[in-house]
């Protein structure tokens, strides 16, 4: 009898859901790039049948509540999670049980996707590193949305995303492309 090794790579897709649609902030214009590429994950994670984690964003009252009815997934990257953790952190690893089913599911590596790219993305790509986990965070299967500073200077999401590059790699997690992350994932 043979038996297979579990998957050490999981693919965490971070708050892909329809209520960003209905926040003030929320423009469409980066979403034909970032479904091409976080499709391009899920289709290579599925492919392999390497596991792929659905994140959502829950909230008390807003369009993140459970009761406005859009914490669902955004229907243009379908795929079935196996599994789906909520979160009411920006972390997807506070307070909830993904730790555990990574430990449990003998993952040792993440590949980070989702939106927003500075926010839920890369605090959880900074849990996961300090967690011991190796972590790719994929900027092109990220989206996020023009920021103003206080000082009135908007920053525009791709000024944002090379920031959250600048921040991140060498220190929490290695920056690359989807397709760079699938070369690697097994």
């Amino acid at each position: 009898m043979s038996t297979t090794p579990s998957p050490k790579t999981a693919l965490i897709v971070i708050d892909v859901q329809e209520s960003f649609r209905h926040r003030p902030y929320f423009e469409a214009e980066g979403l034909p790039d970032f479904f091409e590429h976080a499709r391009t994950l899920v289709t290579g994670f599925e492919a392999r049948g390497l596991p792929i984690v659905r994140i959502l964003h829950v909230e008390p009252a807003g369009p993140f509540s459970i009761a406005s009815g859009l914490v669902v997934p955004m229907p243009e990257l379908g795929y079935t999670p196996s599994v789906t953790i909520q979160k009411s952190v920006h972390s997807a690893l506070a307070g909830t049980g993904l730790a555990r089913w990574l430990t449990h599911s003998g993952i040792s590596r993440l590949v980070i996707a989702g939106i927003r790219t500075e926010q839920c993305c890369e605090t959880t790509t900074r849990h996961a590193s300090d967690s011991g986990f190796e972590v790719d965070y994929v900027t092109d299967a990220t989206l996020t949305f023009p920021m103003k500073s206080k000082s009135g200077r908007v920053f525009s999401p791709l000024e944002i995303k090379e920031r959250t590059e600048l921040v991140l790699a060498e220190r929490f997690a290695r920056i690359c492309t989807s397709a760079e992350a699938l070369a690697r994932a097994h």
